[in-house]
């Protein structure tokens, strides 16, 4: 057991941002949409009629603060789990004690926080008692609960979507931060409200974010022979320097951001493509990842409308492995652009997947023996390579041989647009295509 000292009783060693932890509705800040006169949520917690629910947003918005306002408001019995510390012993553990309750007409509130943290089979134990009404299960989770919790137990919670706070929102609670006791009113703290603004933007919606600045800028600010405390500039600016953006490189903002990159392109927009990936290179994601995307790209999406977009981007992948961060930064920037303003043309994915698709719902048949190669006399005598026309001996370049099977003769697959240089294509292929009708016979 971890001895405790006098200094640990000490309110000032507490985090601001757990000292101003609300403790009632009228004091929570943001999430209109759910807490505002008449909104669901609030109604829900004050009339005590708490159902299974799942609370999903970005850091610092509030969704533990949700669940520690309805443990103070409802007559059940409010248990706090953590997925962090806690494993499937733990939680039949606290399943048991909560059927217990059940029986004798109590009614348990289950708060899990980081619920996305639990595996399947962790995620499983909880089914049987919240089907029962054993357990009133809350769960607080940063990842898109769609992929992070159980379908059966995803079905039985309803989804509340917290939302980044406002900067208003931010200044009111850095504001609250300055005058109230439990956070800097018993001294005289100076800040402008530029200042202010300046960490609400830092913090980027996330409330946790913007105390904890508040409390650095505060506690290196200077004082003055009043004893009142000056938050300078230049302190606030070593407090605020770098942005820790939200991102993680496993969950959902990963994919979102790297879909905004791919649509802002195929949209040729190069500002939103420059912003979106440098978002992603900012957050910490490997160049590479974004270069082999942006090869993917070169080909879904440009094809022949321009046929240097794929050397392009495999010359950025390169530069991005020579070189590393941040100096190839410029590099995937400059692929990002051409790729943004090439002509743009899907012929090549769209005949990419359709053959793919027969190929998975179709019979495979057999090679044409036109196509086969002959290297046997065996083979020979079996007809391998009769009937073939070498294309070069003919004027045109061209024969009348088909190279498709059987049943797939007169199939197409690449329909070229009339994009970029892919309109050239196009009217060589018309033309190929008119010469063989013309020569069918």
């Amino acid at each position: 057991m971890e001895q405790l000292t006098f200094f640990d009783n000490r309110e000032e060693t507490v985090p601001l941002a757990s000292r101003l932890r609300p403790q009632k509705l009228e004091d929570f800040v943001g999430q209109e949409h759910l807490l505002g006169p008449g909104r669901m949520l609030r109604q829900i917690i004050e009339k005590d009629q708490i159902s299974s629910m799942i609370f999903w947003g970005p850091p610092g918005v509030g969704k533990t603060t949700l669940a520690s306002i309805i443990a103070s408001r409802t007559k059940a019995e409010f248990i706090n789990f953590s997925a962090v510390t806690s494993g499937i012993k733990e939680i039949k553990e606290v399943m048991n004690q909560a059927e217990a309750g059940r029986r004798m007409g109590v009614r348990t509130v289950l708060f899990v926080d980081e619920i996305h943290r639990f595996n399947k089979a962790q995620q499983d134990a909880f089914l049987p008692f919240v089907e029962k009404g054993s357990i009133v299960l809350i769960g607080a989770t940063t990842e898109n609960p769609s992929f992070e919790v159980n379908a059966a137990l995803l079905s039985r919670c309803r989804v509340f979507v917290l939302k980044a706070l406002e900067e208003k929102d931010l200044v009111r609670l850095l504001q609250n931060a300055l005058t109230s006791p439990k956070g800097f009113g018993a001294q005289k703290v100076v800040m402008s409200d530029e200042q202010l603004k300046a960490v609400a933007a830092f913090a980027d919606g996330d409330a946790r974010t913007a105390l904890n600045t508040l409390e650095m800028a505060v506690l290196n600010g200077e004082i003055t022979s009043e004893g009142s405390i000056v938050v300078t500039d230049q302190g606030l600016s070593q407090c605020i320097s770098r942005k820790s953006l939200l991102y993680d490189k496993t969950g959902e903002e990963h994919y979102n951001l790297i879909s905004a990159l791919h649509k802002s392109m195929r949209n040729s927009d190069p500002d939103a493509a420059v912003y979106w990936m440098l978002r992603m290179l900012e957050g910490g994601e490997d160049p590479l990842y974004i270069a082999r995307r942006l090869i993917r790209f070169a080909s879904e999406d440009i094809g022949m409308a321009d046929s240097h977009a794929l050397p392009l981007a495999v010359a950025a992948y390169q530069a991005c492995h020579f070189l590393g961060m941040p100096e190839c930064d410029v590099h995937l920037t400059h692929a990002a652009v051409y790729l943004a303003m090439a002509p743009k043309s899907n012929a090549l994915y769209t005949a990419c997947e359709n053959c793919k698709r027969d190929i998975r719902t179709e019979n495979n048949e057999p090679v044409p023996l036109q196509l086969r190669n002959a290297p046997t006399g065996l083979m020979k005598d079996l007809a391998y390579g009769a009937g073939y026309q070498y294309a070069h001996d003919t004027e045109d370049k061209l024969t009348n041989m088909e190279c498709m099977p059987e049943s797939k003769r007169g199939c197409r697959y690449y329909y070229p647009t009339s994009q970029g240089g892919e309109a050239e294509v196009k009217k060589r292929l018309d033309a190929i295509m008119e010469w063989k009708r013309a020569h069918r016979d």
